[in-house]
This record gives C-alpha cells, sequence and structure tokens, in this order.
C-alpha cells in the first residue's frame, strides 16, 4: 500500500513542497511507502521551487480512490480537497489552517493543527531528531515553503519559530535568505502567461459570507503594475470565472509584498459593500488600497462581513 499525500487544489509553494517533503519522511524514516501528489499545476513560485532544486513534479490526480490511504496537508477543508474525500482511508492530518469541519474518516486518526506560517515548519517539529536526516532537496523545499508562505517574515502570520526554523535551514545549506527570497518572489511575480481566469483562481479558496459563496483571490507580488496593469480584463471575467465556480462573486486581492500592502479590485456594488464593511474603508472607484493587509487567512477571511 502506497499513501498518497496530498494539499489544496490550485497548489502554492507550500501545498507542493508539504508534500514532497511528507512522503519523504514517511517514505525513508518510517518506512511508509508514500507518493506525494498535486490537485493541479503548481504555481508559478511552487513550478521554480521544484525546477531550482531538482525536485521531480508530483503526478497531479483528479480525484482519490475509495479506501485509498491519504495524507491530507496545508488544508483540512473538503471544498479544498477531492471530491472523493470523504470515500478515502484518510489517516493524517497536518496543517495550519482553521479548522473547517466537513471530512470523515474511517476511523480515529493523527491529526496535527497548529497556529504556525507555514506546514512545513510543523513538520520540522513533527520529525524531531530525524529532521537531521533531510537530504539537501528536501531542506530546500522546506525552506521554500517557510519564506514563501511567511513572505520572507513579513507577513503577520510569522512566528518567531518560523523564522527560526527558517533561519537554521538556510544555515545549513549556505543559503542567503534575502537573495533567494528575492528569487522566489520574482517567479511568483511572473504571471505574464497566464490567462485572467487562471490568475483568478491561481491562489484562491473558497468562502460563504453571510450565505454569499466567494472565491477569495490572492496574488502576491513584488510588481504589482504588472497585474493591476490587467484590472478591467481581470474583473471583466468575474463574473465569468464566478458562474464557472458555482460562486456570487470572486474578491481578488493584489498583495504587494515590498509596500505590505493590498489592492483590492471592485467591480461591483456587492464587493464595494464587502470591502467598507469589513476593512473600515471608503470605496470611491473600482480598486481600493488596503494598508498593511498582507495574509488572507489572519487578516482576510476573518474580517469578511456583508
Amino acid at each position: 500500500m502506497t499513501i498518497k499525500v496530498l494539499g489544496h487544489k490550485s497548489p502554492d509553494t507550500d501545498s507542493t513542497g508539504s508534500p514532497i517533503i511528507w512522503a519523504w519522511f514517511l517514505t525513508e524514516v518510517k518506512g511508509t511507502p508514500a507518493q506525494p501528489v498535486l490537485l493541479g499545476e503548481p504555481n508559478t513560485e511552487a513550478a521554480f521551487v521544484l525546477k531550482r532544486w531538482d525536485l521531480p513534479k508530483p503526478e497531479i490526480i483528479a480525484d482519490v480512490a475509495a479506501g485509498e490511504a491519504c495524507v491530507i496537508v496545508d488544508t483540512n477543508n473538503p471544498a479544498e480537497l477531492p471530491a472523493s474525500i470523504n470515500e478515502a482511508n484518510v489517516i493524517q492530518i497536518i496543517d495550519h489552517h482553521l479548522l473547517a469541519g466537513g471530512l470523515k474518516t474511517k476511523g480515529p486518526i493523527d491529526i496535527t493543527i497548529r497556529p504556525l506560517a507555514c506546514t512545513a515548519t510543523i513538520m520540522h517539529d513533527l520529525m524531531g531528531a530525524d529532521a537531521a536526516k533531510m537530504p539537501d532537496s528536501i531542506k530546500c523545499a522546506m525552506l521554500s515553503c517557510i519564506l514563501s508562505d511567511t513572505l520572507e517574515f513579513r507577513s503577520p502570520t510569522t512566528t518567531a519559530h518560523d523564522r527560526a526554523v527558517a533561519e537554521d535551514l538556510a544555515r545549513q545549506l549556505g543559503i542567503s535568505i534575502p537573495d533567494y527570497a528575492a528569487e522566489l518572489f520574482a517567479a511568483k511575480s511572473d504571471v505574464s502567461a497566464f490567462s485572467d481566469a487562471e490568475l483568478l483562481r491561481m491562489d484562491s479558496k473558497e468562502y460563504t459570507v453571510e450565505g454569499v459563496d466567494l472565491r477569495v483571490s490572492v496574488l502576491e507580488t513584488t510588481s504589482p503594475k504588472m497585474v493591476l496593469d490587467r484590472k478591467d480584463s481581470l474583473m471583466a471575467s468575474m463574473e465569468g470565472v464566478a458562474k464557472e465556480d458555482g460562486a456570487d462573486q470572486v474578491l481578488l486581492f493584489v498583495v504587494d509584498i515590498l509596500r505590505e500592502e493590498a489592492t483590492l479590485l471592485v467591480p461591483n456594488d456587492t464587493v464595494k459593500k464587502i470591502a467598507e464593511a469589513s476593512f473600515g474603508c471608503t470605496v470611491t472607484g473600482d480598486a481600493v488600497v488596503l494598508p498593511g493587509i498582507m495574509s488572507r487567512k489572519k487578516q482576510i477571511i476573518p474580517a469578511l462581513k456583508m
């Protein structure tokens, strides 16, 4: 039996790297065969990490089979998982998000959800002394996950522990964190090859506020102009993407990593109402700048209201 290790749909760096890390740990340390898989194409930053450290891209799957052994990482939300996840045999969850509810398991399982910035940090802790056995490629994946999820320690989700683990990994690898983070964010920022619909879905999560179904999309970039220059076409695509995905509205937050702020596109009165109620701002046009807003998990999702 080979265990499938999978993260969420629209895989970012943490949801690409963490399955690789944990599958390595299960296979090489625990002696339990495991395979990392993805629920879609990795985003540009995650694809860069795979290429940069010569990590094979995990197989992309559409669903899981009934009774198939799975470990879920970087999410516990059924909406972000395969349609048949409750028919599979989920044996472990490792996550750093709020407890969503809705997953059904075949029996008692091992669940670890901790208030850290990155799933990979939790995995480092769960490995204990065995973390020293990681080959450099796995350490590089772990470092990449932490730097990505913390936005090089700029995100308010960052803890002192996330930072300490990242700095220790960088020391072991002889990597300059500022230099490598600049490479990561440059890869994350190059979205020129993607259609408007692909951008709106690239890093997005489903969320319901007072009966309104939202697709909450975030684009983290050091070059926000590249995205905002496409503002009109992105807003024109939102209605179609929402309809195809069964949502009422798409919210797109363009996070400027260096200025530490987000720009929310405001295509209609409903999004304007959400923006003003959630963030205490006044919207006068088709976009609003939200100073200090960088984290969907800690600052955007908890604030959303009508």
